[in-house]
């Protein structure tokens, strides 16, 4: 049966809410050690994990190694004395226990367990790379923990977590972060498991919602026809009415002005007031690189979520991508289409818009 549930999750920053320098200095300097364990860590569960795949692959061990991977407790044959997912759950508490807390580690197991679970058959195929984990990793932990308290305008709120104190940094909000928060304290949501990210020394915690879906009146037999490309974002058809998301003009022409100015900034960055080396130089160029890219993430949003949107009005139950793989095949050998058709983008906002309505996505 399918879920009538979704999983939102949001990126809130925060920060330590502590007016004593010196302890403020000491949480953030135990949240930096945390994610270098994490990061350890990480990479230690898939590299146990690999290795107990290959086993039997190893063929200058002795014969007695060539059986199943299984706990010997529930068949004669195994070669484990617990579950596989335990194994590595054991591994990371041998070494971690004492120096992070518990429940970080364990979600992290479980998490990155289920991860490999799923990629494990390109691995063997040798479509896909066993995955590296970078110090940047966020620190998972449980949506039990988490208990918000509003501050005293319920502007922002406050919450513990590990014994370290922190508050929201919401401000002007102007999505639903402020909402969903809200509706959390107030019992009508539920906290799944959630992340602390550390990312340039500032604080993002990702908040994982569990939500019902929206309830749309939906017909599978109704198909709507999307082709995505760079010179129409979007072209839908449903039956015989067709529709256009974007132009040309609107979304390639501002993207290459974005380029463009910064081609001009980087060619007279040479000449630079130094300051702190190539950082402050270098500057201007990371504003428009940023700049570029909030441009392209709120053009993709709108387009998905207009085409979410006339697919419930028109009330497909099935939304067909038409030609994309071939699409994505031809982008690849050319550079241009490569660097500025964000098909990726698309698709993924796309995907989870649809998924959150209710509508089925395919891939032709």
């Amino acid at each position: 049966m399918e879920k009538k549930t979704i999983i939102l999750t949001r990126k809130i920053q925060v920060y330590v809410d502590c007016v004593d320098k010196e302890q403020k200095d000491a949480y953030y300097k135990q949240l930096y050690e945390w994610q270098f364990l994490a990061f350890q860590a990480a990479n230690l569960i898939f590299t146990n994990l690999y290795v107990q795949d290959r086993v039997k692959d190893l063929i200058y061990f002795t014969d007695e190694v060539k059986v199943k991977l299984v706990d010997r407790a529930k068949d004669a044959e195994g070669i484990l004395n617990t579950s596989r997912m335990n194994t590595t759950y054991r591994v990371l508490s041998s070494k971690l226990l004492g120096k992070m807390p518990s429940d970080i580690f364990s979600n992290l197991n479980n998490s990155l367990t289920s991860v490999y679970s799923t990629e494990r058959s390109a691995y063997w195929k040798g479509e896909k790379s066993l995955r590296n984990y970078k110090r940047s990793i966020p620190l998972p932990f449980s949506g039990k923990l988490l208990k918000f308290v509003a501050d005293e305008r319920h502007r922002e709120f406050r919450f513990t977590l590990f014994k370290i104190p922190f508050k929201t940094y919401l401000g002007k909000d102007k999505t639903d972060k402020r909402v969903l928060i809200q509706r959390h304290v107030a019992g009508t949501l539920r906290l799944c498991a959630s992340s602390l990210k550390i990312d340039k020394g500032k604080l993002y915690l990702l908040a994982a919602f569990e939500m019902e879906r929206d309830e749309h009146r939906l017909k599978d037999t109704v198909i709507a026809e999307a082709s995505l490309s760079i010179e129409h974002p979007i072209v839908v058809k449903v039956g015989k009415a067709q529709f256009q998301i974007g132009n040309k003009e609107e979304f390639l022409h501002r993207r290459l002005a974005i380029q463009a100015a910064r081609h001009r900034l980087q060619r007279g960055s040479t000449y630079n007031r130094p300051g702190k080396g190539r950082q402050r130089k270098l500057k201007s160029l990371e504003d428009w690189d940023a700049k570029e890219k909030r441009y392209v993430d709120s053009r993709l949003h709108l387009y998905s979520r207009r085409l979410i949107d006339l697919c419930v009005k028109s009330e497909a139950g099935t939304l067909l991508l038409v030609n994309q793989q071939q699409k994505e095949e031809v982008a690849k050998e050319e550079e241009f289409l490569l660097r500025n058709w964000s098909y990726y983008g698309l698709k993924e906002k796309i995907a989870y818009k649809a998924k959150k309505a209710g509508i089925n996505v395919i891939e032709e």
